[in-house]
C-alpha cells in the first residue's frame, strides 16, 4: 500500500487554487467533470503524495506535515512567496515550545507554520536524519 492523496476542504475552488499556485506546487489536474463536480488535485515538490481539493466538511484539517532539510532556506522561500508563515521554533514532545530553530539542528523538533485561506494548517517540520526504516 502507498499513500497517495488526501482530500482537503476548500470553499472556493479557484481561491484556493491560486494560494497553491503561489507555494509552487504542480497542478496535477483542474477538471470540470459536470456542472457540481470539479477535480483538482496539487502535488509538493519532490513529494509522491497529493492533495485534491473537496467540498468543506467538519472543519479545516490541522498539522499536516511538510518534511524540509532546510527550514530557514523552506520558511524564506515561502515568505518571498507571499505566505503568512510563523516565525520558526522547536521543542521536544512534551516541552513547551522555544523560538528559533534547534540550536543542536535535530531532526523532527524545529518547525513553523502556515494555513492556507480556508484554516487548512500546514507544518513545516525540518528532517535532516530519517528515524531508520523511513526513506
Amino acid at each position: 500500500m502507498k499513500f497517495e492523496v488526501t482530500p482537503l476542504p476548500v470553499t472556493d475552488f479557484d481561491r484556493a487554487k491560486s494560494f497553491y499556485q503561489r507555494l509552487g506546487w504542480r497542478l496535477d489536474i483542474d477538471l470540470q467533470f459536470t456542472e457540481q463536480i470539479r477535480g483538482v488535485q496539487f502535488t509538493p515538490p519532490g513529494s509522491p503524495a497529493s492533495i485534491q481539493f473537496s467540498p468543506p466538511g467538519a472543519g479545516p484539517l490541522q498539522h499536516l506535515l511538510l518534511i524540509v532539510e532546510d527550514i530557514e532556506a523552506s520558511r524564506a522561500e515561502l515568505v518571498d512567496r507571499g505566505i503568512d508563515v510563523s516565525e520558526i521554533w522547536h521543542g521536544a514532545p512534551g516541552q513547551p515550545p522555544e523560538p528559533g530553530r534547534d540550536p543542536e539542528g535535530g531532526s523532527y523538533v524545529s518547525q513553523a507554520t502556515f494555513s492556507d485561506p480556508d484554516g487548512n494548517q500546514w507544518v513545516l517540520q525540518e528532517v535532516t536524519e530519517r528515524i531508520p526504516g523511513r526513506v
